[in-house]
């Protein structure tokens, strides 16, 4: 299994504990160190020989790496984690980003705690349980919301601090088992079809190529990535495959190994396209993009992205504890490094992101029936 991010920002109170990501200030991230897999490994096989924790020694030596991206999961936290990546998770339902330093809610999902309590999208979250929430990454704020490293349990109950223009006022809520519709699909009042996706779990790049092949014929497309924090690397492949005709996707290196992604025949090359981005499109999502961006098969429009290249593969430690770490880094197609540079839309558009998208659909719609 190899997964770029780990539904972040796109999925808040559904995160994994010890995952990186959401918007930042700056999208300028560190770079992870590579190659510091065996030194984990080792500290952990020492400590099963001296009868001590493997996990804990494991997280030791994580903690040494400066891999940022690196986490280290008890055998019941790498189960919610791949619960994750299956489109489940525990939490009340929002999906938020840092937005200068504060903390916005940009969207509720229907049915879930968080739509009952009334919380819309540009709410700023002020507090969780009592602690404030300005200035802190969204990787923390996630946490919170999720009741710490290990999670929380459906039934809980979290208290949130919330503000909506002058209004500020206070929710309990209580945590629930959810499952995430990580792509969904919508339509413009011109006819084109926004496809959302928001993370790469399993299935979500077929649902994708099956939303492509519904879209009425003669309408364009927005694909809608922001807030987008990664996931399977291999489901951002497949969503590629429905917008390419194969050819490359990506490159990225193994510990020195290089290798190479390839989109699959037989996607759709003529349809305009647009790629929507922000500071809180991450990783996967990123290669998705640099793909259609180099490869000139979409028009990228939004801000710039979070710059999260690297990638990351489970290790399996004598104790059943599983140790996620940076093995390499990867490339888009025309060779550009994505990690701590994010990627640059063609078009810059912020609140009016969505209505630039479609002012740029109807001109490459013009440009395809002139040809």
């Amino acid at each position: 299994m190899v997964f770029a991010s780990v539904l972040v920002a796109g999925a808040a109170t559904g995160s994994l504990p010890g995952a990186g990501g959401g918007a930042t200030a700056d999208g300028a991230p560190a770079a992870a160190p590579v190659g510091h897999g065996a030194d984990v490994a080792r500290a952990a096989e020492e400590a099963a020989a001296d009868g001590a924790s493997p996990m804990e020694a494991a997280r030791r030596a994580v903690s040494r790496s400066g891999d940022r991206w690196a986490a280290v999961y008890s055998p019941g936290e790498y189960e919610e984690f791949e619960e994750a990546l299956d489109g489940r998770y525990t939490g009340v339902g929002l999906w938020a980003r840092e937005r200068e330093g504060r903390i916005e809610v940009t969207r509720v999902g229907d049915d879930t705690p968080a739509a009952d309590a009334g919380i819309r999208a540009g709410d700023r979250l002020r507090s969780v349980d009592g602690e404030k929430v300005d200035g802190r990454p969204v990787t923390e704020v996630v946490s919170l919301l999720r009741g710490g490293s290990g999670g929380a349990s459906a039934g809980t109950t979290v208290r949130l601090g919330l503000e909506r223009g002058t209004r500020v006022w206070s929710e309990t809520l209580r945590r629930a088992r959810l499952s995430r519709d990580t792509v969904t699909v919508g339509a413009l009042a011109s006819g084109a079809t926004v496809i959302e996706v928001g993370a790469f779990t399993k299935g979500s790049g077929d649902e994708v190529r099956a939303a492509v092949r519904r879209v009425p014929a003669g309408a364009g497309i927005v694909l809608d990535l922001r807030g987008n924090s990664g996931g399977l690397v291999a489901e951002a492949v497949t969503a590629a495959s429905a917008f390419l005709d194969g050819g490359l996707v990506a490159t990225y290196d193994v510990e020195g190994e290089q290798r190479a992604l390839h989109a699959e025949p037989g996607g759709d090359t003529t349809r305009p396209l647009v790629a929507l981005v922000d500071g809180g499109t991450m990783s996967a999502a990123e290669l998705l993009t640099g793909a259609l961006q180099d490869r000139g098969r979409a028009v990228v429009v939004g801000s710039r992205t979070f710059g999260k290249g690297s990638v990351q593969m489970p290790t399996p430690l004598p104790d059943g504890s599983v140790a996620e770490l940076t093995v390499g880094h990867y490339r888009t197609p025309s060779g550009r490094g994505v990690d701590g540079h994010g990627i640059t839309p063609d078009l810059e558009a912020d609140e009016e992101a969505l209505q630039r998208a479609e002012t740029v659909l109807g001109g490459l719609g013009r440009q395809s029936r002139g040809r």
